[in-house]
């Protein structure tokens, strides 16, 4: 393969392709290439495209930043276990159902919690309702005991009045009881 041939192809390429003809490429001349079977000549039947991507031909090479557009990486080269995959569906599926219930879950607590706000605030309204109902009767009393202030001074007033009449009744009554003492007295004379 010519130089120009290498770099119109290494265009062309990508992941282990482009690897595999870039270190065909810079092999150096000392170096004898891999011998390449004709198409259609090869032990397995894949051709030349097998010698190019099987990972015993292809010589690993450390990153470097000349090649910073391609990304080389190795792909695992057996087949995964039946066992495994249905392991893995399983899991997934479980995983799946497992995380469907936690979200319910937490669907219904948030569901609660908002017949619970609900709730709450519906009881606040009450209790404000019967609060401005206790302030407007409140403020109503207050207005009756101001329009009977006038009556309960009268009241006040004809009591201390009573109290003074029931000082002066007694005083009568001591001073009536030593006159009727002295009128006894002057009688037996």
């Amino acid at each position: 393969m010519t130089k120009e041939n290498s770099k119109r192809n290494k265009m062309a390429a990508t992941g282990d392709d482009a690897a595999a003809m870039d270190s065909i490429s810079r092999a150096p001349a000392a170096q004898p290439a891999a011998p390449t079977p004709a198409a259609g000549s090869s032990q397995d039947g894949r051709g030349t495209e097998a010698v190019l991507e099987s990972p015993a031909a292809v010589p690993k090479r450390p990153n470097s930043n000349s090649d910073a557009g391609v990304e080389t990486a190795e792909e695992a080269v057996e087949p995964a276990d039946p066992d495994i995959n249905e392991l893995c569906t399983d899991m997934f599926g479980k995983m799946a159902i497992f995380l469907q219930g936690e979200l319910t879950g937490i669907c219904e607590d948030y569901r609660l919690l908002e017949n619970m706000n609900k709730l709450t605030s519906l009881k606040y309204m009450e209790m404000k309702d019967i609060s401005v109902n206790i302030s407007r009767n409140l403020q109503d009393l207050n207005n009756k005991y101001a329009s009977l202030q006038p009556y309960l001074d009268q009241i006040n007033q004809i009591e201390e009045q009573v109290s003074s009449l029931e000082q002066a009744a007694y005083k009568l009554d001591a001073y009536s009881k030593k006159l009727e003492a002295r009128f006894k007295k002057l009688e037996k004379r």
